[in-house]
């Protein structure tokens, strides 16, 4: 499969279609050391001032080679389609060469990294919800307002076991039924058959 960029991922990229190997590989490190630790601006500060551009523009790149590394990793596409997925972007044969050797030596890395930050977030364990009816006050004696409060109890695994977390939450009706709806909306496009297609992909 070939990858599919947005625009705004090609025009990141486009700077680098230009820029010399080293160049290209020196953004490698950096997009993987972004990560592995995150952004660093000092690093990018350094790089603008040797290349002697804005340090937007190196941001840009470094995040735009994180998209294509990480996306080609997560789908394990061979090296004939991330080959094509390059060239598509206008990058010439030594550069390309230059990403293949990038991608192949650190697919797997970033893989699993990649599934380390998924099994860090937290997931659903159970439900509890409350109804309650305000029917007056001190300034309105007779008033009808419904308010519904929802306890949501979270799961978080690690390496020394799973913990337990509460996120209390509270809406009008009208709200929730709106939330429902969308949520509704939701399971209904992940049925659909690109949604299938896509889900295939990512595993």
């Amino acid at each position: 499969m070939l990858l599919v960029l947005s625009e705004d991922h090609k025009e990141h990229l486009s700077f680098l279609t230009k820029a010399d190997g080293s160049v290209v590989e020196e953004f490698g490190r950096l997009a993987l050391e972004f990560l592995r630790k995150g952004t660093n601006p000092k690093i990018y500060e350094g790089a603008a001032r040797k290349l002697c551009v804005p340090v937007g523009m190196v941001q840009h790149g470094v995040e735009g080679l994180m998209f294509l590394m990480t996306e080609s990793s997560k789908h394990m596409i061979s090296e004939v389609d991330f080959m094509d997925s390059v060239l598509a972007l206008g990058f010439g044969e030594e550069l390309i060469q230059s990403l293949l050797q990038l991608y192949v030596q650190h697919k797997h890395q970033i893989r699993s990294i990649l599934s380390q930050l998924l099994c860090n977030q937290p997931a659903y364990h159970n439900l509890e919800w409350r109804l309650d009816v305000q029917l007056a006050s001190r300034s309105v004696r007779h008033q009808m307002v419904p308010m519904v409060t929802i306890r949501l109890l979270l799961t978080r695994s690690s390496d020394v076991g799973s913990t337990q977390s509460c996120m209390d939450l509270q809406t009008d009706p009208s709200s929730l039924l709106h939330m429902i709806s969308t949520l509704e909306a939701a399971l209904a496009a992940v049925k659909t058959s690109d949604a299938r297609r896509i889900l295939r992909n990512i595993k």
